[in-house]
């Protein structure tokens, strides 16, 4: 625990921010129109319909990533039995200009729909190259800045997650949240998500607490973050960080401050099992935080080792879930499959973690579990749904 905790004050030292994707700056999305009603070509499913698979294969950092996100997208296309997939792959090199040729490219060879790009402005950037072609780009970005128009995000997002938290305390009975956040690109990304889903949930956001992403601000905001949940009468703590950032330390410090798990509960944005120490901190236990179906992904990750010698990459579930849902929509035989109006279809599709549905704004809702540190373990205390029911959040 004591080395765990010095690791943590080092990287707030360095101002760590592991989260790059999100702290790319985003142009304006673009709405599309034209061929087909809903925003998207008219295709012809009785031949293999071309996809386009944007992706970093020739860049140093993210080569590895690229060869993951292709061999799952592979995957997922021999697991379609009535389906045919053109996967055309082009390599950006991590380049957005790149990004944008490629994309102009795709399409002008007849890509009917783009998988990618990688990185959120190379995504916003090629879905504004191809919207007056009427394609849609399904990135694998967790960006929602970018959202909108012809680009969707594949990611994870802040927003899904903190809507399944919040939704889950309104259940619970909670109706105050005291939100806590590092004052970066990240924090405060993930404090404007807690805040949309506290009030779309019918919770009273009672306290915002930013601090500076360093040890020095770490310390300074306990006694603030005390004081407010003494005045406010706050019955919940959301902690925005991770476990690479400010984490370790608040889950150390406040419940020595006297912000008790027993009186308070805490509740947070990130994964609190990974990695499996983070699960050993004083203030986490008996908090909540959400998670995807583990079965699942352990079943997609034994798959893919078997098939290509290693295991994927976090992020390679993705590229199967794009190709996964354009196999379902094309394999209901309509010319306007790959339309807006089709990739948003309220039943959403099953991925490699289990129930996913696109959303009309171009983000996306995952089914994930709600879990709890008990006695430093996780227990599931709130399974995740494995279908979608009516318009989601």
């Amino acid at each position: 625990m004591i080395a765990f905790l010095a690791s943590a004050r080092k990287a707030l030292t360095r101002g760590v921010f592991l989260s790059g994707a999100l702290a790319l700056a985003a142009c304006q999305p673009i709405s599309i129109g034209g061929g087909t009603s809903g925003g998207g070509p008219a295709i012809d499913t009785s031949v293999p319909v071309p996809v386009a698979l944007l992706v970093p294969k020739s860049s140093g950092s993210a080569g590895t990533i690229a060869t993951s996100l292709e061999n799952a997208a592979r995957l997922a296309i021999a697991d379609l039995t009535s389906v045919k997939i053109d996967l055309r792959v082009y390599d950006t090199g991590g380049s957005t200009e790149q990004a944008v040729a490629l994309a102009q490219k795709a399409v002008a060879e007849g890509a009917q729909i783009i998988l990618g790009p990688l990185f959120a402005d190379a995504a916003n950037a090629a879905g504004n190259a191809v919207a007056g072609q009427n394609v849609n780009v399904l990135s694998f970005s967790n960006n929602a800045s970018i959202a909108g128009g012809n680009v969707f995000v594949l990611g994870p997002t802040f927003e899904n997650t903190a809507n399944r938290i919040m939704s889950f305390a309104k259940r619970q009975g909670k109706t105050k949240v005291l939100i806590a956040h590092p004052n970066n690109v990240e924090g405060e990304f993930g404090r404007n998500a807690v805040q949309q889903a506290a009030s779309r949930n019918g919770l009273a956001v009672a306290s915002i607490n930013g601090f500076e992403f360093s040890q020095t601000g770490v310390v300074a905001v306990v006694p603030q973050i005390k004081a407010a949940m003494d005045s406010t009468g706050a019955d919940t703590l959301v902690l925005t960080s991770n476990s690479a950032g400010a984490l370790p330390l608040l889950a150390q410090m406040l419940p020595e401050a006297g912000v008790s798990p027993l009186n308070v509960q805490y509740a947070g944005l990130a994964r609190w099992d990974v990695p499996a120490q983070t699960l050993e901190l004083p203030g986490l236990q008996n908090g909540w935080f959400a998670m995807p179906d583990q079965g699942m992904i352990q079943n997609f990750q034994a798959r893919y080792t078997q098939a290509y010698g290693s295991a994927p990459h976090q992020l390679a579930g993705l590229a199967y879930d794009g190709i996964a849902a354009i196999g379902a929509l094309v394999e209901a035989g309509d010319k306007k499959a790959l339309t807006i109006d089709a990739l948003t279809q309220g039943a959403g599709f099953q991925g490699v973690a289990g129930a996913f549905r696109l959303r009309p704004n171009g983000t996306n809702e995952r089914a994930l579990s709600v879990a709890m540190v008990r006695d430093k373990q996780v227990v599931i205390i709130d399974p995740a749904p494995t279908k979608f029911s009516g318009a989601g959040f």
